[in-house]
């Protein structure tokens, strides 16, 4: 039986993900190469079609080796240009490639794909304990969720606060999972240790890195208190996989649970996330009960508030960090916006500026205020705001945290930035 999925590949551009979504919403799932990937990888796959994503420029100069190697696949093949993308005209090349071409089926759904992970993860873990690295963002929390459902009293959740959380969350994490869903919940206060080994780094794949591994490193020692744990449940999404690029070829940043992970690890890892996009996930998560200050909460990076500080990291940047970035929260969900921006935070760089405060110099901090639009987190249009709300956040963070004397808004979409600084 034919395989019922797209292989997007991509010369160049960076309008794939764009156009693999478009499959997707088709219901049909879709994967994203690069255009040189190996013969022998497409093979594994076994796609029922490919998709060449790039401009006629880009189309036109591509090798005719490489194309007459892709024709002898057997597989049929289609362009698709980046004008044609979210068009209806794009829309309907797309249904005419994957329905008639391919004679393809529109089952890739969410219900579907819970009964299929569901399945996998039963088979995989057996009998065996498994633990999850909770952190309290809406895809770790989403994917112990998920397994729970499978293997129920068989998960222990792991929540590790590592000293780089937002302001009250690692209350809010254990009110939340503890006491409301009443999965077992084991708290590690692991501040200390990981500032310790962050002390003095700048380097923002260095960062990542460090953090990774210790993370694995405390589930290690804790999957060994409990005794018979084999396993570490993470919330990879397709986004942090396609980012962190394959092997040492890292195409935007390493992401601490991808390209940050240590290669002697005990543990076998289950990423039941690792083939969706955020807003799939999102919809994951509501097909599977959790309640939606969960499934809309805010997305936050494992590393924390340290790929939001530029620079080294001590406790005193964490705090004025932690300050500015909770008023700036506070303000958006006030004004009612925290449902239409997909994520908003705060940066503090390595530099200081001058200011006045009470008719006296200061010489302080700057915070950088981001806020974006996202359907998926590849591609990112950076917020409008109000104005005058900026005017008020500015003033707040100004006259409340005393360590800034400067509020700037940074107006860059993704690309050509990234959604966070490091």
């Amino acid at each position: 039986m034919q395989q019922e999925d797209i292989l997007v590949l991509e010369p160049g551009g960076g309008k794939s993900q764009i156009l693999a979504r478009m499959v997707r919403e088709a219901q049909v799932y879709s994967h994203i190469l690069p255009y040189k990937v190996d013969l022998a990888r497409i093979r594994k796959i076994n796609p029922a079609g490919i998709i060449l994503a790039g401009s006629r420029e880009e189309l036109s100069a591509l090798d005719p080796s490489r194309l007459e190697e892709l024709s002898e696949l057997g597989i049929p093949v289609m362009d698709f240009q980046p004008e044609e993308l979210e068009t209806e005209k794009g829309r309907e090349l797309i249904q005419d490639f994957l329905f008639k071409v391919c004679q393809l089926k529109a089952n890739w759904n969410m219900e579907n794909f819970i009964k299929k992970e569901i399945e996998k993860i039963r088979e995989e873990v057996g009998s065996a304990r498994v633990i999850s690295g909770l952190s309290g963002g809406v895809d770790s929390a989403v994917a112990s969720a998920l397994v729970h459902k499978a293997i129920g009293d068989q998960l222990i959740c792991i929540f590790v606060d590592h000293g780089m959380l937002r302001k009250g969350e690692a209350e809010e994490v254990r009110k939340t999972f503890a006491g409301q869903f009443k999965i077992p919940l084991i708290y590690v206060d692991a501040r200390k240790r990981f500032l310790d080994k962050l002390a003095g780094v700048v380097d923002p794949e260095q960062k990542r890195k460090i953090i990774g591994e210790e993370f694995i490193r405390v589930f290690e020692e804790e999957a060994e208190k409990i005794g018979d744990a084999s396993f570490l449940v993470q919330g990879t999404l397709y986004s942090d996989v396609i980012e962190s690029g394959d092997g040492n070829d890292v195409k935007v940043k390493s992401h601490h649970n991808v390209g940050g992970l240590p290669e002697d690890m005990d543990l076998d890892l289950i990423e039941p996330l690792r083939d969706l996009f955020k807003d799939e996930v999102r919809k994951l998560g509501e097909l599977l009960g959790l309640p939606e200050e969960i499934v809309w909460r805010q997305p936050f990076p494992g590393p924390g508030l340290a790929v939001r500080i530029i620079g080294s990291i001590d406790e005193e940047k964490l705090s004025i960090l932690r300050e500015a970035d909770a008023i700036f929260r506070e303000e958006i969900r006030e004004a009612g916006l925290s449902r239409e921006i997909w994520q908003y935070f705060a940066v503090l760089p390595d530099i200081k500026s001058v200011g006045v405060r009470d008719n006296q110099r200061t010489y302080a901090y700057p915070v950088i205020l981001r806020a974006v639009s996202s359907r998926d987190a590849m591609t990112a249009d950076w917020s409008r705001i109000p104005y005058d709300l900026l005017e008020k956040i500015s003033s707040r963070i100004i006259r409340e945290v005393e360590a800034v004397n400067r509020v700037v808004y940074d107006i860059t979409s993704k690309p050509p930035g990234t959604i966070e600084w490091e």
